[in-house]
């Protein structure tokens, strides 16, 4: 127990340090010249009561050990006030003095819960986060002539790991890739995203067209949630929004099903253009999926063009006076060199800048590009 308290001890003052040194002194000053004042001015002034003024300062920026060390500095202070001033220790002093320690002893316990809670906060995201990272391996750098980079760009720590997705297949002369959203957040989001994509890498080896294999998605995440509408319930208002690509390697073109998803954006020859659905299907998991309800929309690939796929996270980002981050736009004013990597690299940054440093929602973003069939 000992060595425990001394590790904690040691950890509270590397903490303090790490703050500032001047924080440290602060309140050791504040004591010394409180202390040196009740001395030297009228003993009626009753200055020492001030001497509370120090713990609650170091509970601002250091833990309970070092915050209770100052509390005892500060009782020892207003105890022997009256010894330093040739006064008598009085019933008002005494009363000072439990005064200080009481306080003392609540900002120790509140300094204590508080990083209690905080350290539970820490390995709850750090257990969700490392669940994140199985889940969420990076993409292929290459996919047969495709060219793919991936960015995802975590919330401020204080918020929990979102649900957003992405994971490519390549099979048989095509690549299938999903990007998506799944409602929610922290471990129970995981748990959705670890179904969706096991459903999808299996779907994808099983030679579907790609409205059967959406539709296998959809009636995947449809009868999960709706074996846990007693157990969970959000499930019956779960769903995932998704863009699922079908990109063959040998022809031009790309198949693409929309499940309530933010358009992908086409890069071609400077310009860029949101590839809009037809008939936006919808979301994964609301209903049980017919076989009109997803329509595959066929668009125009060719070598030098980039698609640019993303979660809403990054439409919905706001800067600090409330305005939408606006992707389509700032994708257009990117110089088009240095290939998928740089414009992943060019997003996170713009965006972060454009919401001052930090992000609300978790944001995932994904860019391919097909090569000229001789690289």
């Amino acid at each position: 127990m000992t060595g425990v308290l001394i590790k904690r001890f040691m950890s509270d003052i590397r903490q303090s340090v790490r703050v500032s040194h001047a924080l440290i002194v602060l309140p050791l000053g504040l004591i010394a010249v409180i202390m040196i004042a009740d001395v030297v001015t009228d003993p009626g002034a009753q200055l020492g009561p001030l001497l509370v003024v120090a713990p609650a300062i170091t509970a601002s920026f250091a833990g309970p050990l070092l915050t209770g060390l100052i509390g005892i500095l500060a009782v020892a202070g207003q105890a022997l006030s009256p010894t330093l001033q040739g006064e008598a220790f009085t019933p008002g002093i005494r009363a000072q003095v439990i005064g200080i320690a009481v306080v003392s002893g609540f900002l120790v316990a509140f300094r204590y819960l508080r990083g209690r809670y905080l350290w539970q906060l820490a390995r709850a995201r750090s257990v969700a986060t490392a669940a994140q990272e199985v889940l969420m391996q990076p993409l292929p750098r290459r996919s047969g002539p495709l060219r793919i980079a991936t960015d995802y760009i975590a919330a401020e720590e204080e918020a929990q790991i979102g649900g957003d997705l992405y994971a490519t297949v390549c099979h048989k002369g095509s690549t299938r890739l999903i990007v998506g959203d799944v409602r929610g957040k922290g471990l129970p989001a995981i748990k959705d995203t670890s179904l969706l994509l096991g459903a999808f890498h299996s779907s994808a080896y099983r030679d579907l067209s790609l409205r059967r294999m959406v539709i296998h998605l959809g009636n995947t995440m449809h009868w999960h949630w709706a074996r846990h509408t007693n157990d969970d319930p959000e499930a019956p208002e779960s769903f995932v929004t998704a863009v699922v690509l079908d990109i063959p390697d040998d022809v031009g073109l790309m198949e693409m099903v929309t499940c309530g998803h933010p358009p992908p954006l086409l890069l071609r020859d400077g310009k860029v253009s949101p590839l809009e659905a037809r008939s936006p299907g919808l979301p994964l998991g609301m209903t049980t999926p017919s076989g009109d309800q997803y329509v595959v929309d066929t668009f125009g690939f060719q070598p030098g063009d980039a698609l640019l796929l993303y979660t809403d996270g990054v439409t919905e980002t706001r800067s600090p006076d409330g305005t939408f981050y606006p992707l389509a736009e700032r994708v257009a004013a990117w110089d088009g060199n240095g290939g998928p990597d740089r414009l992943v690299q060019y997003v996170r940054k713009d965006l972060l800048a454009h919401a001052g440093g930090h992000i609300d929602d978790d944001a995932a973003v994904v860019v391919v590009e097909r090569l000229p069939s001789t690289i």
